[in-house]
């Protein structure tokens, strides 16, 4: 099944696209929030980035008709106040990990296909789940599962992971846990019909990405690139880094930088669930910039 954005009217609505404007997608994917925003520019442009260099190959090939109105570049998306010098109209960013990502069992993050431990957005770097899961000490295991997977039970996942050392791949992996966490106990805990080992592969995904850490990044420079008038929209799937969203724009917001648009998130709504389940999750948060000055 190919990927789908969500939220992309809501997103652009948000934006309040000018046609003439300039727009930052940080996190590029399959490119559909950036073909939306091409739809509406006439004489503007999108700058897109993605550190996946798979996604952005993919995107070259798809609007290789569009190479007037879209720059793309394989980068994180925390490094694009250094990379991108002048006022934008808007940004957005969607957090979420793309279907494409997930259905490659050779990139390791599904524990329903079998595939090697890596979990990396960016090929190229060095941490991967494998270092993690079979070379972290059972402490560091358990705390980074309980603070990026906020599971309770991390102590007894860590613990069974160290004592099956090696872990071999990821069906290896979701299997560990699910023995140590029983699928009936969790679903009782839960009240949910997730796997056992959905937040711990969820947690060391995260932290093979330090996407926390990224995300704390952009949001400590993003809005001032922002133009007067422009705006930011931020779409998270999940607890941790739609808290981060939330401080930031409140903070920016305290320094008279932002003022924020959503006082409560926005949800998908039942027809666009309906249509792509994995967008169930997703979250909102958008902010306008202000005339306010301040020093660089």
């Amino acid at each position: 099944m190919r990927h789908k954005s969500v939220l992309v009217q809501e997103v652009i609505d948000y934006l309040k696209v000018d046609p003439k404007g300039v727009y930052l997608d940080l996190t590029f994917g399959r490119g559909g929030h950036t073909a939306a925003l091409l739809d509406r520019l006439t004489t503007g442009r999108v700058i897109a980035l993605d550190r996946d260099k798979s996604a952005i190959e993919a995107g070259h090939e798809r609007f290789m008709n569009e190479s007037g109105k879209l720059q793309l570049m394989c980068e994180k998306f925390s490094s694009v106040s250094e990379i991108v010098r002048e006022p934008v109209q808007g940004i957005l960013a969607d957090l979420g990990i793309s279907r494409d990502q997930i259905e490659d069992a050779n990139r390791g993050f599904s524990f329903q296909r079998q595939g090697p431990l890596r979990m990396t957005m960016d090929a190229k770097q060095a941490l991967t789940a494998k270092e993690i899961v079979n070379h972290y000490d059972e402490r560091q295991l358990a705390d980074l599962i309980y603070q990026f997977g906020e599971e309770r039970r991390s102590r007894r996942i860590a613990r069974a992971i160290v004592r099956e050392r090696p872990i071999r791949d990821t069906t290896h992996l979701a299997e560990v846990v699910e023995k140590a966490v029983p699928r009936t106990s969790f679903r009782q805990r839960h009240k949910s019909q997730i796997h056992p080992a959905t937040r711990t592969f969820q947690a060391i995904r995260i932290a093979v990405n330090d996407e926390i850490g990224e995300v704390e990044k952009l949001l400590a420079t993003a809005p001032l690139m922002l133009a007067p008038g422009g705006r930011m929209t931020v779409i998270s799937f999940h607890s941790l880094e739609d808290r981060v969203v939330k401080h930031s724009f409140r903070q920016w917001n305290t320094r008279g930088v932002l003022e924020v648009l959503t006082r409560r998130i926005v949800r998908p709504s039942t027809e666009e669930i309906a249509g792509n389940p994995a967008s169930r999750s997703a979250k909102l948060r958008a902010a306008e910039r202000t005339e306010l000055e301040w020093p660089q």
